[in-house]
């Protein structure tokens, strides 16, 4: 990552900035496997602090954290948890395929970003946002870029001065320059907007 990062650092100022400002990006590393991809999902369109809360909930209500002892619970009981019905949908269908075999965490070490983009969004409630980050977080590919991502575009509007977030289109566009370590320019970015001081609500 180190190399990574001074690489980006040369190529475009802004990165070198982040680095001097703040220090380096953390890792944001997570194990691969169920318990990691169901909390990607808790923390689709909320804060990380509520999603960190409902995963911390889970996890001391069912240790260890599996898809049986996941699918134990009864909606009521994820309810209370922190989950949306919605989201409780959705991280039943998870469990449920990892259980049966129709999705296998262990096999996506061995196959390209593509393939496990596609064998991810089988199942409901899993997009190109959440399977990117898996890739990114929980596969530490180096390339992944999650176009998707809110924190990342406010970043990228904020540090090249646009007049407002770039759709996923253009994230693609201006993120082309970075290969292929576009993942260490998120977390350069996620870095920046988690230290930057944020007005309520932003």
């Amino acid at each position: 990552m180190t190399a990574a990062i001074t690489e980006l650092g040369r190529r475009d100022p802004a990165f070198a900035t982040i680095v001097e400002r703040f220090g380096p990006p953390p890792a944001w590393r997570r194990d691969p496997g169920f318990a990691t991809l169901l909390r990607i999902v808790l923390e689709q369109q909320v804060s990380l602090a509520s999603a960190q809360a409902a995963f911390d909930r889970l996890a001391a209500v069912v240790e260890p954290l599996t898809p049986y002892g996941f699918l134990l619970l009864d909606d009521a009981g994820l309810l209370a948890i922190g989950f949306s019905r919605q989201k409780t949908r959705y991280a039943r269908a998870l469990a449920t395929a990892v259980l049966d075999g129709s999705l296998d965490l262990d096999a996506l070490v061995g196959l390209d970003d593509e393939q496990v983009d596609a064998a991810l969004r089988t199942i409901p409630g899993i997009g190109p946002w959440t399977a990117t980050i898996y890739r990114l977080m929980a596969l530490g590919r180096p390339d992944a870029w999650p176009v998707h991502d809110i924190a990342l575009a406010q970043a990228v509007a904020e540090l090249w001065h646009l007049p407002a977030r770039p759709s996923p289109e253009q994230m693609l566009a201006i993120a082309e320059a970075w290969r292929p370590w576009r993942a260490d320019a998120a977390r350069l970015l996620w870095h920046y907007y988690l230290s930057t001081p944020r007005r309520p609500g932003r």
